[in-house]
């Protein structure tokens, strides 16, 4: 397997960073391919503007994604970004790897998003009619693929448990694993969360890399997170909302985007 993990954390000696370590040694060591994009390390550029397309007119008004449309199709995007959409290419499986800061990734990561999923590369793919609203959630470029998250959060498991003050991991990791993985058609795996990273000493560090590197060991076989297809039937088109005849008792929010039956 070709393994692309995306890594976003300023200090060279964190626990990340050593996390991250341990993660490239198991997979190396049951013989899988490694490409890792240290973004702080690659002093990545994290906004989009105008510089991100180079053959755009200066005194043209800055639209995004026509833009980027544009600009991939005659490829004619940075280079720093078509290097990271060749090394997406590439790779069977997606690793993001971040701190959880502010409830979501760092700001360099979503810049990273914002510039390397560009459109007609993850978004902005196939056809859309009445039956067919394009290529993604379940579909698109990187079908076939899989992806997960391996975070790092300095709160408590209980701080992020279904009545935890921050509410429910999987909640706040929904926008990532669903609107940036699911979205151009990523298999998606169940994160890697590590708790009180801050407090974690030698033995709680020995426990955590070893399940890591279990999980690491175990990437084909896991079984993915049962989201729904967003052209398999479980939505109406062109509104994309759930048919509500496929809603369980009891359920609402994100967790209605899981299919319980698979």
């Amino acid at each position: 397997m070709k393994v692309l993990i995306v890594f976003a954390h300023p200090e060279p000696a964190s626990l990340s960073a050593a996390l991250r370590d341990e993660a490239v040694a198991a997979l190396k060591a049951d013989g899988h391919a490694v490409q890792i994009s240290d973004l702080y390390a690659m002093n990545w550029k994290t906004t989009v503007d105008k510089a991100d397309f180079p053959a755009m007119a200066p005194d043209t008004r800055l639209k995004v994604a026509a833009q980027s449309s544009a600009a991939f199709a005659a490829n004619a995007l940075t280079d720093d970004v078509k290097a990271e959409q060749e090394k997406l290419r590439w790779a069977d499986m997606l690793i993001l790897q971040f701190p959880l800061w502010w409830y979501t990734m760092p700001a360099i990561l979503k810049g990273w998003i914002d510039r390397v999923y560009a459109y007609g590369f993850a978004y902005g793919v196939g056809e859309h009619n009445d039956r067919y609203w394009g290529e993604r959630f379940g579909e698109g470029t990187m079908a076939g693929k899989r992806a997960m998250l391996i975070v790092t959060a300095g709160g408590w498991a209980e701080h992020y448990s279904q009545r935890g003050v921050n509410g429910p991991i999987d909640d706040l990791l929904f926008p990532i694993n669903h609107g940036v993985l699911y979205y151009p058609g990523y298999t998606v795996l169940p994160p890697f969360v590590s708790y009180r990273v801050d407090r974690l000493d030698e033995t709680g560090f020995t426990r955590t890399a070893a399940a890591l590197r279990e999980r690491m060991q175990t990437l084909a076989t896991t079984e993915p997170i049962a989201y729904r297809r967003q052209n398999g039937g479980d939505y109406v088109i062109p509104t994309l909302e759930l048919k509500p005849d496929l809603e369980a008792a009891g359920t609402s929010g994100f967790a209605l985007h899981l299919n319980p039956t698979v």
